[in-house]
């Protein structure tokens, strides 16, 4: 699928800041599942300095300067990209294999992968979140069906409500109330994962999302998305990471489906915020986002003569 992805973030300061610095995670990832063809990030004012560097997880983040007082401040992130579904490779590996692989033992390898068992700023680990995944992980169950089946379980007890979070509502009260949106979801699943002594990633990314028949697409109204990544240890390092979508019930390699794009991946929400900094001024801001997402090799619409 040709997809092409907008992304517009824009502050509104008052009074306006002096200075400031900002990392943004915008830049779409180049993996076998999905392949970058151009991308480019438009900065309102123009910043004294904007770098690019690889942080520790893979992601390419930007460095964003600026120097001069401004009242107004516009990051404008343009990428299209070509995704590709993945044949399903065979995953037999138990649960409880998993978990040894990552129980401590003196002089044991390092994996990488370790990191995503414990607990991290938005994913704590619990006993509630353990009991609330360890249904869908009986004895010898498989890695694969047991995270397939709390996906499944997830999607089908909560309620997807935009109103009954924010940013920072913790990840037990989430699970208390069975609502949220896709980033508690998220953070729910991989807290329930790690709990159980798992590892598991957080996705930050784009859907595409179509409008209903005879209705016009409107730009702006798409939103960022996120899911989880689990770890398969018994496939070949390209992978052995899976791809997981609570919030609509789809998985795959790579990614859950040809309309997804992987972003950035970290712990969970804190690591790959789209932009984030620190400001000199500015007591007052407010933020507005619009995210389009448009096919490119969508067939034209039949038009009347």
């Amino acid at each position: 699928m040709h997809l092409e992805v907008t992304h517009e973030t824009r502050y509104d300061y008052l009074p306006p800041v002096e200075v400031a610095q900002h990392m943004a995670y915008l830049r779409p990832w180049n993996t076998v599942a999905q392949e970058l063809l151009s991308h480019d990030l438009q900065v309102e004012p123009r910043p004294a300095q904007q770098t690019e560097a690889v942080d520790v997880y893979g992601n390419r983040r930007t460095f964003i300067a600026l120097q001069t007082p401004h009242a107004q401040l516009r990051v404008v992130a343009r990428s299209t990209l070509r995704t590709h579904t993945r044949p399903m490779p065979a995953s037999t590996v138990a649960w409880e294999q998993v978990r040894e692989r990552f129980r401590y033992r003196a002089d044991a390898v390092y994996d990488p992968a370790a990191e995503f068992v414990f607990a991290s700023q938005h994913v704590p680990r619990s006993t509630e979140f353990a009991a609330y995944a360890r249904p869908s992980f009986p004895a010898g169950a498989s890695m694969l069906d047991g995270a397939l089946d709390l996906m499944h379980r997830i999607h089908a007890e909560f309620t997807y409500d935009n109103r009954s979070t924010q940013i920072n509502t913790p990840a037990q009260q989430a699970l208390a109330q069975r609502k949220g949106v896709c980033q508690d979801f998220a953070h729910i699943m991989i807290a329930g994962l790690r709990s159980m002594g798992l590892a598991a990633r957080y996705v930050s990314g784009y859907l595409l999302t179509e409008p209903a028949p005879g209705t016009p697409r409107l730009l702006g109204s798409d939103a960022s998305h996120a899911w989880v990544s689990v770890l398969l240890p018994d496939l070949p390092a390209d992978a052995r990471w899976c791809d997981f979508d609570p919030t609509n019930d789809r998985w795959g390699w790579g990614l859950p489906g040809e309309d997804y794009v992987l972003l950035a991946l970290g712990r969970d929400y804190a690591d790959v915020s789209p932009i984030r900094g620190v400001i000199h001024g500015g007591a007052n801001h407010q933020l507005s986002v619009a995210v389009t997402v448009s096919r490119l090799d969508a067939p034209a619409p039949d038009l009347a003569p």
